[in-house]
């Protein structure tokens, strides 16, 4: 039996066209913005390195990344070459700078710009991405959306304007809804839940745009790279701290894109249900994988300072939980799309964490310790990649 056609409005993405899956220049546009917020990100970061400041770090970026995902499921269904779209994503984007320039004191007495400008984005867009789609067979999902966003409101409002460990508890009670109504398919009494199978996706598009947004976290790498490295003595020390800094990034994104990108934008442009994969591979796991590489960004910059000074205890943290953290995200990432756990993976998250004592036993220098991380990583992906290899010559003998 044919499926019924999908009701659509004006403004929605036509999947029968090119432009269906295309990412446009506008949201390229609007991405420049969250390359601000990755910056402040792991600014924070280096200057408070504390278990409290991580936990502060980890609910901004947690926000951050809602924020911009968000807006990519929006511009997946809405056509940002239509006005109306094109105004909403530019407006975003104002509102953007503001929630980027508020990060840096959002728990230093600035929260309620913080607050303030996260409910307008994410109670506006939905709002707005609602009445573009109303009458399409998206509006039941966003009006449900909408009524779990502006419920979230109220904890990142109050949280705004409270302090210290009651603004902390209220902004994880506000992050943790966030994420947990896409959980329950955002489930409101009376209007019931959407299913993953009525988040009708473009593969393609989903799949570029979240690589999209790996590429600003690790292009923050290479700028804390470059800044710190600018400010130190040219001397062969330094310039071997920039290399294996270097090859960290490298071989990260070589994880990501050589090893896993590519099985992901074919999985979830063939599944039956995209929305699932969506869900859980870009919207939740993605979130590990930046997390991991704002992370080693922070590590570059505790390397590249001092590159021959004493054992960094802040620098091996860094330095090893990044990439694992990063190596885990990717791991959950590969068992949803492709059904497996890469070997590699786990082998190289069992090798950074071995790392810490061994670096606190040895008192490695900062140098030494990104040597070891960087070796590991290469290694990982390199390794990554050909298992990525097996699995498409198995699949293409299967097939013939």
């Amino acid at each position: 039996m044919t499926a019924a056609p999908l009701a659509l409005t004006p403004w929605m993405r036509r999947r029968d066209s090119e432009d269906g899956h295309r990412v446009t220049n506008l949201e390229l546009f609007f991405d420049l913005v969250f390359v601000f917020c990755v910056t402040k990100l792991s600014h924070m970061l280096i200057a408070h390195f504390t278990p409290l400041g991580a936990l502060q770090t980890l609910i901004l970026t947690m926000a951050v990344w809602w924020t911009w995902i968000c807006t990519g499921w929006v511009t997946n269904w809405l056509n940002p070459e239509k006005t109306p779209v094109r105004l909403l994503v530019i407006a975003l984007m104002l509102v953007g700078l503001a929630l980027a320039g508020s990060i840096s004191n959002a728990f230093q007495g600035g929260g309620l710009i913080f607050a303030v400008t996260y409910v307008v984005i994410s109670v506006g867009r939905t709002a707005a991405a609602l009445y573009l789609m109303w009458g399409s067979h998206q509006q039941a999902n966003f009006t449900r959306i909408l009524c779990w966003f502006c419920f979230s409101a109220l904890f990142w409002l109050a949280g705004g304007l409270s302090s210290g460990e009651t603004q902390l508890a209220l902004w994880m009670v506000a992050v943790f809804l966030d994420y947990f109504s896409a959980v329950v398919g955002f489930q409101v009494p009376f209007l019931g839940r959407s299913s993953t199978e009525d988040w009708t996706v473009s593969g393609e598009h989903m799949a570029e745009r979240a690589g999209l947004f790996v590429i600003i976290a690790l292009g923050e790498s290479l700028l804390v790279s470059g800044e710190t490295f600018a400010e130190l003595k040219w001397n062969l020390t330094a310039h071997a701290a920039l290399f294996f800094t270097f090859a960290s990034s490298v071989a990260m994104w070589w994880t990501y894109f050589v090893a896993n990108a590519e099985i992901g934008a074919r999985s979830i442009s063939t599944s039956s249900d995209p929305g699932r994969i969506a869900r859980s591979a870009y919207s939740f796991i993605h979130v590990a994988i930046v997390s991991g590489i704002v992370l080693n960004a922070v590590a570059d910059e505790f390397i590249l300072s001092h590159p021959t000074g004493h054992y960094n205890g802040n620098a091996v943290l860094a330095a090893t939980l990044g990439p694992a953290i990063f190596l885990v995200g990717n791991l959950f990432f590969n068992r949803v799309i492709s059904g497996r756990i890469p070997v590699s993976h786990v082998a190289g998250i069992v090798a950074l964490l071995a790392l810490i004592p061994l670096s606190q036993a040895l008192h490695l220098v900062p140098l030494w310790l990104a040597s070891l991380t960087a070796v590991i990583q290469v290694a990982v992906a390199l390794w990554a990649a050909r298992e990525n290899n097996f699995e498409r010559e198995d699949k293409g003998r299967l097939a013939a």
